[in-house]
């Protein structure tokens, strides 16, 4: 079987997504990191008044053509209780940030050029028709579009949200993201372990890609390398209603990896299984009736790249995100000489340089082994060398994929 081209098994995971999970209705204190799903559009107009936007005096600014000029004072609008009569020539209105501004005035005299003595108040300076002045509706207007389906809702959006008058909102359900790792070598953190036993990290890894990325985590624990075993974990997976398999280990050919089989005995339809990337190349994916099921390899380092190229689209594909298949990298430049790449797409660990005034210069780590977590927890992005990729020189330009940007 030959090995699959990065993009290629990224759409056809993505294409085998029928739909996205259900929506369902939160409180708009609940929306944080939820994803919207549906356009979301204002109730209401923002501001629904002409505004002040300064501290001082509602005028006409007709009134202060020739200034200095003394003006009567008529009354006060603030925030939440506005003046509600109407302005005449030769008069003002003391008014404070945010309070509406009176009929009849077209401009704000800010206290700074003005004086105020009993009744009257004096305009040291002339003003423009409109100054200091927020129109109705200069923010949104009513039924306009705000944000749209597919959003995560962060704190920028909710109080967009909350402005234009929402109370609920509509969101899609969380995809319940079922996380497998497998392994008689495995035990989990704060255990024990033999000597011929290593901590499992992997699992914890793609729970935290999965939160991250909007799903809930069902952790199905460590399972042995028993295919009796294995097989009642992927019953307790489609029993606990998860849209989405992440198996860990166990999905290449060695006489204990069982995973596949397993898969297959519980009916997957195995859409690709090898992909042409380095580190993650025994790379699984199929389906068992409505559950997505993504095979990644044990090492820790080659299931966290593939977790960040593979799980975390799909998860956000059951979200409805029309971006789920984004190329989350961008441009950089190579810090050192590099080889010629063979068959399959690297994703070099490497740390950044970076300035203000150029692209950021990525310098890969020496140690690039996929079992190695202390190269990835240091480093700052993947650098990308596609497959057949030429020898390059230090300063050619890269592509590179942050390790510090938030998923969504």
């Amino acid at each position: 079987m030959s090995l699959l081209p990065v993009a290629e098994a990224l759409k056809k995971i993505l294409a085998a997504i029928p739909e996205p999970v259900a929506m369902e209705e939160v409180p708009i204190a609940q929306g944080a990191g939820r994803t919207l799903a549906a356009d979301l559009t204002a109730l209401r107009t923002q501001p629904p008044f002409p505004a002040s936007a300064m501290d001082g005096y509602a005028v006409r600014s007709a009134d202060l053509a020739t200034v200095p000029v003394r003006l009567r004072l008529i009354g006060t609008s603030a925030a939440g209780h506005g003046f509600s009569g109407t302005l005449q020539a030769g008069e003002a209105v003391r008014i404070f940030t945010g309070a509406p501004v009176p009929e009849g005035a077209d401009a704000i005299l800010i206290q700074e050029n003005a004086a105020t003595e009993g009744e009257t108040v004096t305009a040291r300076e002339p003003v423009a028709a409109g100054r200091f002045l927020r129109r109705a509706g200069l923010d949104f207007r009513e039924g306009e579009m705000l944000v749209r389906a597919g959003d995560t809702l962060d704190a920028r959006r909710l109080a967009l949200a909350a402005g234009a008058g929402h109370a609920v909102l509509p969101v899609r359900r969380k995809p319940r993201v079922a996380v497998l790792a497998t392994g008689d070598e495995l035990v989990r953190p704060g255990e024990r372990a033999a000597w011929d036993q290593i901590v499992a990290s992997n699992g914890l890894a793609l729970g935290a890609l999965s939160l991250e990325a909007g799903a809930e985590v069902i952790d199905l624990g460590i399972v042995r390398d028993d295919l009796g075993a294995l097989r009642e974990a992927v019953g307790r997976a489609r029993a606990a209603g998860a849209d989405l398999l992440v198996t860990l280990g166990g999905a290449s050919v060695g006489d204990h990896d069982l995973v596949q089989a397993a898969l297959g005995a519980e009916g997957m339809e195995l859409g690709f299984w090898r992909v042409a990337l380095r580190p993650g190349k025994p790379l699984m994916h199929g389906r068992i009736g409505p559950m997505t099921v993504i095979g990644l390899p044990g090492n820790p380092v080659s299931s966290i790249v593939c977790g960040l190229l593979f799980v975390v689209p799909a998860i956000r594909a059951l979200l409805g995100d029309p971006r789920a298949g984004e190329d989350r990298s961008e441009p950089a430049l190579l810090g050192r000489d590099m080889p010629e790449n063979d068959a399959r797409q690297d994703y070099l660990r490497a740390r950044l340089d970076t300035a203000p005034d150029r692209m950021p210069v990525a310098h890969p780590e020496t140690r690039q082994d996929s079992s190695m977590l202390s190269v990835l927890g240091t480093s700052e992005a993947l650098l990308i060398r596609p497959a057949h990729a030429g020898p390059a020189k230090a300063g050619d330009p890269c592509r590179i994929i942050r390790l510090d940007r938030r998923l969504v």
